[in-house]
């Protein structure tokens, strides 16, 4: 298994999408996973709308990125449609290899695919695949329930196809039971599991 952090490293709130998270997340070795919207003809991190020019932009999170020297996942969730060119601008200027575009809408997927990015189709308990075939894998969210993860888990595994796994405490559910499950697959080495508790992740995963 891979751990992500949400949003970066953070214990409070505020401290989400910041420079000190992903500092943090990046120093402890962390995978990340974070948001991405458009703002003055820009990319910036943002998980809502942005309305001043205090985000931190795409280039800045991958200089932070590249500045710790490591080749951690990355889980980039697209808010805003039509950005496919800047984040190829962006990935080939920083040679940012080791990530996924995730949660774009579907007309927004079909030119993602087209234009060759590395991304993961949704599937929830209120979403099924669309373009899975040339996906790396699947984005594995849950809305009200865990409700049949662990079988999903086990088929992509069989189909070779990475699952990176939303994990429960992001929606507000107690995350044990369903990490206890996950402990018992054997075969880990292609998912991910995006945690606001990425240390209590690691010390029980790995």
């Amino acid at each position: 298994m891979q751990i992500l952090s949400h949003r970066g490293f953070w214990l409070k709130n505020i401290e989400k999408n910041t420079t000190k998270a992903f500092e943090k997340s990046f120093e402890l070795e962390f995978g990340t996973e974070t948001d991405l919207r458009d703002f003055n003809g820009e990319i910036v991190i943002s998980h809502d709308i942005p309305t001043s020019k205090s985000h931190i932009t795409l280039d800045e999170f991958f200089e932070i990125y590249k500045s710790k020297n490591n080749n951690l996942p990355l889980a980039l969730n697209v808010k805003s449609d039509g950005l496919q060119d800047k984040i190829i601008e962006s990935i080939t200027k920083y040679n940012i290899t080791n990530y996924r575009l995730f949660d774009m809408s579907i007309p927004d997927l079909v030119q993602t695919k087209y234009k060759k990015l590395n991304y993961l189709t949704r599937v929830s308990d209120l979403e099924r695949p669309v373009l899975y075939e040339d996906s790396c894998g699947i984005w594995l969210d849950s809305f009200n329930s865990e409700f049949e993860q662990i079988n999903i888990i086990k088929s992509n595994l069989y189909n070779k196809k990475e699952i990176w796994i939303v994990s429960p405490e992001l929606h507000g559910r107690d995350e044990n039971q369903f990490w206890a499950e996950l402990k018992n697959i054997k075969d880990t080495k292609n998912y991910y599991l995006c945690t606001d508790k990425p240390q209590k992740a690691r010390d029980i995963f790995l």
